[in-house]
């Protein structure tokens, strides 16, 4: 699991009626008739040793969760990186799942491991016992010796928790104590709690860690370089302010004017990333400019080369605009925008 301290927050610290990525690596599937909004937050175990949780309130609720509705924040973790469990062969290792977890709804809730390359799950609950206090959980599933991980830069497995489902996937027998075949209905207790119920609900999850075998060992604070860099991995930001200031018309990266209407810009990601990325802005063009022979120019478009990049490391940026000078150097920057940024996106 990376990012389980909750530590990295590249897009932001805070993410209004959240239905995809939030903390880094953190995504969410919220598809109900409510919102939630997904905070990092200051709230942590006494003597945990953490900093940060991720916060998940419910700001309009959903009383009634229709049959394919549901809520769960989960990871996904590359399937190379899982080689090591042997999923697949008679030497299948058990796993550990370890975390911190606390909310006002007490009762029932649902883990739910799920192996995409096989597309079989298993199913372990655990119990809020307590209202508004920190508990930890810990949970050991056994290996798969059916169906493997492939050997490849994709999803593998994928866990999450389940804070509200409809009867798509609780009508059936909870796939608990072995791996399974993928069956929709087995997946959630029927006993799981809808978090959507009230506004007045929130949840909040810290210390996610993941293990070979049947014990849990205390949390592995990382460094926090370290999880930031394990996180760049899949996606990377640059520059999130601009606007009149220090930050006013920061530079991303220099490159040549092919001709009078497009420019290249090479730019170095932080990491090898887990694939070709695609480009994320803020949407506007003219939030980004070109400075050339000491003038500023807008842009009318920028995309990222498609298909093909150095070590996984070296992305070319294309840049269109009017009145450039062919074979002149030129540096893609902030168009003194406070909003614009630059993000290289290779999620699972």
């Amino acid at each position: 699991v990376i990012n389980g301290a909750m530590q990295v927050a590249q897009r932001g610290t805070s993410h209004a009626t959240a239905t995809s990525y939030t903390l880094d690596r953190w995504n969410i599937s919220q598809t109900t008739d409510g919102a939630v909004t997904i905070t990092q937050d200051s709230s942590v175990p006494s003597g945990s040793g953490l900093a940060n949780s991720y916060k998940l309130d419910v700001t309009t609720a959903d009383t009634s969760i229709g049959a394919a509705q549901r809520v769960f924040p989960h990871q996904i973790i590359e399937a190379q990186n899982l080689q090591h469990l042997q999923y697949g062969t008679s030497e299948a290792k058990s796993i550990t799942l370890s975390f911190y977890v606390k909310s006002n709804l007490t009762g029932t809730y649902t883990v739910l491991f799920y192996n995409s390359d096989a597309s079989r799950h298993q199913s372990a609950t655990y119990t809020i016992d307590s209202a508004n206090t920190w508990e930890q959980k810990k949970i050991t599933i056994q290996g798969d010796t059916a169906s493997g991980f492939n050997d490849d830069n994709g999803a593998g497995l994928e866990i999450s928790w389940w804070l509200a489902a409809g009867s798509n996937f609780t009508s059936g027998t909870l796939g608990t104590g072995s791996w399974q075949n993928e069956t929709a209905a087995n997946k959630v207790s029927s006993s799981n709690v809808n978090i959507m119920s009230s506004t007045s609900n929130e949840w909040f999850l810290t210390g996610c860690q993941l293990e070979v075998g049947t014990e849990a060992t205390p949390f592995e604070h990382r460094p926090f370089g370290d999880e930031l860099a394990r996180c760049q991995r899949y996606y990377t930001r640059y520059f999130e302010t601009g606007g009149s200031g220090s930050n006013a018309y920061l530079r991303y990266g220099y490159g040549t004017c092919e001709n009078t209407t497009r420019a290249e810009i090479p730019i170095n990601s932080h990491t090898v990333m887990r694939a070709d990325p695609t480009l994320e802005t803020t949407g506007t063009a003219s939030n980004y400019a070109l400075w050339q022979r000491g003038s500023v120019i807008a842009l009318t478009n920028l995309t990222i080369e498609g298909g093909g990049h150095m070590n996984g490391q070296l992305f070319t940026l294309t840049a269109t605009a009017s009145g450039l000078n062919a074979g002149d150097c030129v540096g893609l920057m902030n168009n003194n925008s406070t909003t614009a940024y630059l993000a290289f996106d290779a999620e699972l």
